[in-house]
C-alpha cells in the first residue's frame, strides 16, 4: 500500500491540458469528492461546499475568469471549492451542530461553543477574515481530493487564478454563505507527464530530537 500511495503521489501533477474525450464515470467522481467530504478540518467545522460542473456552456463562460486557462474547459468535472463563511459564525447554530453530533452533555457543547469563539475571536469578526480561515481548510480537502483522484490514474489540476468577484457573481453565488477559495478541474491528460522536479528530502525536512 505504500508503495501504491507514493506511485499515485508521482502520478499527481498540474495537468495542463485534458483529453476532451474521456469523461470520469459517476463512480469515480463520487470516490474523488468523497475524499474532500472525508477530509478533516479545524474544529470538524467542514466549512466547505464543492459544486461539480459538467455543463460544457458554464464552463466556457467561467473560462475567461480564470485567465483564460484551457483546463476549466478541457476538464471532465469542474469542481469549484467553496469556503464557508456564515456556517463558521456561532450566531448561526452550525458550530452548534457540528458539536452536538459527538456524545457530549450540553454543558460540554456550550463550553466548546465558548472556546470556539474565544480562541477565534479575531478571526469571526469579519467575513473576510473567516473566509481566510475557511479557505484555508478547504485546501486539506483539495489536496486529497486530487491524491484520490490520482490513485485511481484521474489528471487535475489546482487554479487559483482566477478573477474572484466575477466567478462567484457568474456561479451566482450568495457570498455571505459561500465564497470561492479555488478550482479544482478533473480530467484525464492528453499529454505526456513532464519530469517532476521537487527539492532534495533532506532540504525541506529537519528532525529536531
Amino acid at each position: 500500500m505504500k508503495n501504491q500511495f507514493t506511485e499515485a503521489m508521482a502520478f499527481r501533477h498540474a495537468c495542463k491540458l485534458f483529453d476532451e474525450s474521456k469523461k470520469i464515470s459517476d463512480e469515480n467522481i463520487r470516490y474523488i469528492l468523497e475524499a474532500g467530504r472525508t477530509s478533516p478540518s479545524s474544529f470538524g467545522m467542514e466549512a466547505w461546499k464543492f459544486l461539480v460542473i459538467t455543463n460544457e456552456e458554464l464552463k466556457a463562460k467561467l473560462r475567461p475568469l480564470c485567465w483564460n486557462q484551457v483546463q476549466i474547459t478541457s476538464c471532465s468535472h469542474l469542481v469549484v471549492v467553496l469556503a464557508g463563511i456564515e456556517n463558521a459564525k456561532p450566531s448561526s447554530g452550525e458550530p452548534q451542530k457540528r458539536f452536538g453530533r459527538r456524545p457530549l452533555s450540553p454543558e460540554q457543547i456550550e463550553g466548546y461553543i465558548d472556546l470556539y469563539s474565544k480562541h477565534l475571536t479575531n478571526t469571526l469578526s469579519s467575513d473576510e477574515n473567516i473566509y481566510n480561515w475557511t479557505a484555508r481548510q478547504t485546501y486539506i480537502a483539495a489536496g486529497n481530493m486530487m491524491t484520490a483522484a490520482a490513485f485511481i490514474g484521474i489528471d487535475s489540476c489546482p487554479i487559483e487564478g482566477f478573477e474572484k468577484s466575477a466567478v462567484e457573481e457568474a456561479l451566482e453565488l450568495d457570498t455571505t454563505q459561500y465564497q470561492v477559495a479555488m478550482l479544482l478541474p478533473f480530467g484525464y491528460r492528453i499529454n505526456e507527464q513532464s519530469t517532476q522536479l521537487r527539492l532534495p528530502f533532506d532540504d525541506v525536512v529537519e528532525f529536531i530530537d
